[in-house]
């Protein structure tokens, strides 16, 4: 699939989270969203990566932006990462892949020197007004939020 860019429209998405609910894009209008996809919960890396985010959670709260996971992991996967690691934001399920390919989050990537088929850990950031704002594909789970914080110049 090709990837998003800025100035794309986001494609609007509806999937079960972590706590048992649902997060629809499109209910988060009149704020920025951060849409961030990896690969499987509870792994070394994606662990980081969320601890990131949830560590970050109210400086970007309060310069206006949400922050939602996805990942292909079954919800009850999923809660248990929420649980484990104090994850307070939305961790949604996308299991069938369809919202991670039509976002550009699924596909061939490089994994320790040979291609392969998966999930490409990427960030998406919306703007109030639904339209991609940032796009950042095969980003690093360390040191991620950190770049992304200073890319959108949040303190």
């Amino acid at each position: 699939m090709p990837r998003l860019s800025a100035g794309d429209l986001a494609p609007d998405f509806t999937l079960p989270t972590a706590d048992g609910g649902s997060v629809t894009l499109s209910d988060l209008r009149g704020q920025h969203v951060v849409v961030y996809f990896y690969p499987a919960a509870m792994t070394p890396g994606c662990t980081t990566q969320a601890c990131d985010f949830r560590d970050s959670l109210s400086s970007l709260a309060a310069a206006g932006y949400a922050v939602i996971g996805i990942s292909p992991d079954p919800v009850d996967k999923l809660a248990r990462f929420a649980a484990e690691d104090s994850l307070t934001f939305p961790l949604a399920s996308d299991a069938d892949r369809s919202v991670l390919e039509t976002w550009g989050a699924f596909g061939e990537k490089k994994l320790y020197g040979k291609t392969v088929t998966g999930v490409i850990r990427s960030t998406v950031v919306v703007d109030p007004d639904g339209t991609v704002e940032l796009a950042q594909y095969n980003v690093k789970a360390t040191g991620h939020v950190a770049k992304l914080r200073r890319d959108l110049k949040i303190d």
